[in-house]
């Protein structure tokens, strides 16, 4: 599956945690992405990968849908927590890279 994303805005976001601290990070992400679809309906990305070169990083790439997209993500309250939680287990200030999505391949076809 292919397609193109007009009017989308997008994030790469590199987490720093503070030594050891990257469970605790993961566990917080995972808890937010839980709640996604139903507090924030335009992000329609939300990708979690390890950094297999920094054992306490966690790389983020979100997009959103539209021009509010970004705002109500923000504005959300699982968010909201999110940051508090981040505040107690990162090392650093979140790397963020704005983004412009333009194209998705998603190969959604049987493991070969």
């Amino acid at each position: 599956m292919a397609d193109l994303l007009p009017g989308r805005t997008g994030l790469m976001v590199r987490l720093l945690a503070k030594p050891g601290q990257r469970p605790v990070l993961l566990d917080a992400l995972h808890r937010y992405a839980d709640e996604l679809v139903e507090a924030e309906p335009l992000t329609e990305a939300f990708v979690m990968c390890l950094d297999p070169q920094e054992p306490n990083a966690v790389w983020l790439f979100e997009w959103f849908n539209g021009p509010t997209g970004q705002d109500e993500h923000r504005a959300s309250a699982p968010f909201a927590v999110l940051i508090s939680e981040l505040q107690q287990v990162l090392k650093d200030e979140p790397q963020v890279l704005p983004l412009e999505p333009l194209r998705m391949h998603l190969n959604v076809g049987p493991n070969l």
